[in-house]
C-alpha cells in the first residue's frame, strides 16, 4: 500500500503566484491546469522549481522511506524522466521512459542525497506527438500505522482571511483528506462564525471544523488552545497562521512526511512574501540566542530569495526552529516537554523547538512545502510587537542560551541610543518596557499577555510618532516645503557627534522627508522634524525632537540597564524554575477558563 506525499501541480492557487514557481516550459507549445499538463508537438516542460521539486535529501534524512516513485496518468505518447541534483546543484538523469495512453510509473532510490539534493519530473514530445498528464504525484509505501493530524488556525480579526483558508482547505480533497479536524481559536471582536459564508464552509470541511472562541491570549495562547484540546490523543498538530494564502499540497507534504519519520520531530514549512510572491524568507532560520535575535539564517541558508531566478536550495540544512506560520508538532513532542509558554506572541515558537531540542527532539524546515505570509520587511520596527520581541526572547536567552549579561546590555544600550537619536521615543519606551517586565520575573507571564499588551499600548498612544498618517497629510507639516532627503554614508564617529548635537538641540535640517530603507538613526537625527515612511507603505510617521523626552528615557534607560546588570543572573534562575509549571497543562486550562 503507498500514500502520496506530494502532488506535482502546475498552477498555483492563486493568480498573484507566478506558474513558473510551479513547472517551467522549456520551449514548444504547452497549456496547464492545476493538476493538468497538455504538451503539443516538440514541447518541453521541466518541474525543476520550487513547487515541483520532491526534496530527496530531506526524505533520505529523516524518514525511514528507500525508494519514492512517480505516477502519471497520460494521454499521447511522449517522454517522462526524473531528474535529480546532488548538493552542489550538479544535475543527473535517474530514470527516463517512452509513454503511451496509460498509468505511467516511474521509481527512484533515496540513497544517494545524504548531504543534498532534489528529484523532479520533465516531460517531453517529439515533432508529431501530443501528451497529457494529469493526476501527477510521487507516492512511498505507507507506514504501517496511520498518524491523523488536525489543523489549528489562531485568528484574531482577520475573517475573511480565516475563511479564505478555511476554502482553500475544503475546495482540496487531497489536503482535506490529510486531516481529521481543523481547530479555529478566534480571539476577535469580529468572529469567524458571525461571518456570511461560515455555514456553508463549515458544511463542506464535513463535520471537521471546531471554532473556539476566546479572550486574546495571543498566538501563544491560540495554537497551544489547539495542543490542548487534541491532547492526550495521539493526533498531530499543524499549525498555521491566518494572514496567508495557502498553497494546499503543503498539508498533504508536511503531513506525509511527519508520518514516515523516523522518530518524532517537529515539522516547519517555509515562507514566502505575500506581497513579493516569488521571495522566499530563508531556507531554514535560528536565533541568536544570547543576541536575542530571532530570523537568523542557518549556516548556508540564503534569505529573500527571488525563487524564479536564483538557485533553489541544494544542500539539506537543520533548524534553530521554524515560525508557526505552517508548522507540525507531534504529540511526542508536546508529551515530553510540556505545552509552549504563555508569552502572548513572537517567540513562543522559537523557545519551544528550543526546549524540544534539548530533549533531543529536533525542528527541520521542508523545503517546497510554502505559503505566502505577510511580509516582515513590511512591518515596521516601532510597533508594539517590539516589546513582546524583546521581552520574550530576553526570556529565551534566560532559558536557553548563556544568558551573557554584557552582550545582551550592550545590544540593549545600542538599541535605545539608536531609538533616541533618531526620536522614536515610544519605541524607545517599548524597550524600556520590555526589560523592566523582564525583570519582574516569571509573574509577567501569569495572566498569558493581556495586561502587558494593554500596558504599552497605554504607554505608546503618548507618543505621536507612533502613529502611521496619509503620506499627502502629515499633521503640523506643510507638505509645499517636504523635501527628501537622501541618506549619505554613514559619517565617522557618528554616535558621539549625533548624541551631541541631540543634547544641544542643533540640526542640520528643520524639516525634511526620509524614505524608509534610508531612514538610519544618523540620519534621522540631522533633522529637528522628519516625515519618514513606514514600513508598510500605508503612510507616514512624524518624528519630532523633544529634549525633555530624549533626557527623561536616557536616564530611565540608564536606571533599567543598572537593573539589569545586578538582577539579570537571578532573575533567569527564576525564570528557569518556573518553566515546568508556566508550560504545564494546569496552568494553560487556569489560563483558558476551563477551571471551573
Amino acid at each position: 500500500m503507498t500514500r502520496t506525499i506530494q502532488r506535482v501541480l502546475f498552477r498555483g492557487p492563486s493568480e498573484i503566484v507566478s506558474q513558473d514557481l510551479y513547472a517551467v516550459v522549456t520551449h514548444g507549445p504547452v497549456s496547464r491546469s492545476r493538476t493538468g499538463l497538455v504538451l503539443g508537438p516538440s514541447a518541453k516542460v521541466s518541474c525543476d522549481t520550487y513547487f515541483g521539486r520532491l526534496p530527496a535529501s530531506y526524505w533520505q534524512r529523516w524518514t525511514t522511506a528507500r525508494e519514492v516513485s512517480l505516477h502519471a496518468r497520460a494521454t499521447g505518447t511522449g517522454r517522462l524522466a526524473l531528474a535529480a541534483s546532488d548538493v552542489n546543484g550538479f544535475a543527473r538523469l535517474v530514470t527516463a521512459r517512452d509513454v503511451t495512453t496509460g498509468e505511467v510509473t516511474l521509481t527512484a532510490r533515496l540513497d544517494r542525497f545524504t548531504d543534498g539534493g532534489s528529484l523532479w519530473l520533465e516531460a517531453e514530445t517529439e515533432p508529431g506527438q501530443d501528451l497529457t498528464l494529469t493526476d501527477v504525484r510521487w507516492s512511498t509505501d505507507a507506514p504501517a500505522a496511520g498518524r491523523r493530524t488536525a489543523a489549528v488556525i489562531c485568528t484574531m480579526d482577520r475573517p475573511g482571511d480565516c475563511l479564505a483558508t478555511l476554502r482553500a482547505l475544503a475546495a482540496d480533497p487531497a489536503a482535506l483528506g490529510a486531516l481529521a479536524a481543523i481547530y479555529v481559536v478566534d480571539h476577535g471582536t469580529r468572529r469567524v462564525d458571525a461571518q456570511v459564508g461560515f455555514k456553508q464552509v463549515e458544511a463542506d470541511l464535513g463535520g471537521r471544523l471546531r471554532h473556539l472562541a476566546q479572550p486574546n491570549l495571543g498566538g501563544a495562547g491560540g495554537f497551544t488552545r489547539g495542543l490542548y484540546e487534541l491532547a492526550p490523543e495521539p493526533v498531530n498538530a499543524l499549525l498555521m497562521d491566518d494572514d496567508v494564502l495557502l498553497e494546499p499540497d503543503l498539508v498533504v507534504r508536511i503531513t506525509a512526511f511527519a508520518a514516515r519519520a523516523t522518530h518524532p520531530l517537529i515539522t516547519g514549512g517555509q515562507m514566502i512574501n505575500l506581497h513579493h510572491p516569488a521571495i522566499l524568507l530563508a531556507d531554514a532560520q535560528q536565533t541568536d540566542l544570547d543576541g536575542i535575535q530571532p530570523g537568523v539564517p542557518m549556516p548556508h541558508s540564503r534569505t529573500d530569495v527571488n525563487l524564479l531566478t536564483g538557485p533553489l536550495q541544494e544542500r539539506r540544512l537543520d533548524a534553530g526552529y521554524n515560525g508557526w506560520w505552517a508548522c507540525l508538532i507531534p504529540p511526542e513532542v508536546v508529551a515530553a516537554i510540556g505545552y509552549p509558554l504563555p508569552v502572548f506572541f513572537q517567540g513562543d515558537d522559537a523557545e519551544y523547538s528550543y526546549r524540544a531540542r534539548a530533549h533531543g527532539l529536533p525542528t527541520i524546515t521542508l523545503p517546497g512545502a510554502g505559503l505566502w505570509h505577510t511580509d516582515f520587511a513590511m512591518k515596521d520596527l516601532d510597533e508594539l510587537n517590539r516589546y513582546f520581541l524583546l521581552r520574550n526572547y530576553t526570556i529565551i536567552s534566560a532559558l536557553h542560551g548563556t544568558f551573557d549579561l554584557p552582550r545582551l546590555l550592550g545590544k540593549l544600550a545600542a538599541e535605545l541610543a539608536r531609538h533616541l537619536l533618531s526620536m522614536r521615543y515610544g519605541l524607545a519606551e517599548t524597550l524600556l518596557l520590555a526589560v523592566e517586565d523582564f525583570l519582574t520575573g516569571p509573574d509577567c507571564l501569569r495572566d498569558g499577555g493581556p495586561e502587558a499588551l494593554r500596558k504599552v499600548r497605554a504607554a505608546r498612544s503618548g507618543h505621536p510618532e507612533t502613529i502611521t498618517h496619509p503620506a499627502a497629510a502629515p499633521p503640523g507639516v506643510a507638505t509645499g516645503e517636504l523635501a527628501v532627503f537622501a541618506a549619505g554614508r554613514r559619517p565617522l564617529l557618528a554616535a558621539p557627534r549625533r548624541a551631541l548635537d541631540q543634547l544641544l538641540g542643533r540640526h542640520r535640517h528643520p524639516l525634511g522627508a526620509i524614505a524608509h530603507d534610508e531612514a538610519h538613526w544618523w540620519h534621522v537625527a540631522l533633522f529637528e522634524t522628519a516625515v519618514v515612511t513606514d514600513a508598510s507603505q500605508r503612510g507616514v510617521r512624524v518624528l519630532r525632537y523633544d529634549r525633555r523626552r530624549l533626557l527623561t528615557l536616557a536616564r530611565r534607560g540608564l536606571a533599567v540597564l543598572l537593573r539589569l546588570a545586578k538582577e539579570g543572573r537571578a532573575v533567569r534562575e527564576r525564570y528557569r524554575a518556573a518553566l515546568p509549571e508556566l508550560s504545564s497543562r494546569e496552568n494553560w486550562r487556569r489560563l483558558f477558563g476551563l477551571d471551573g
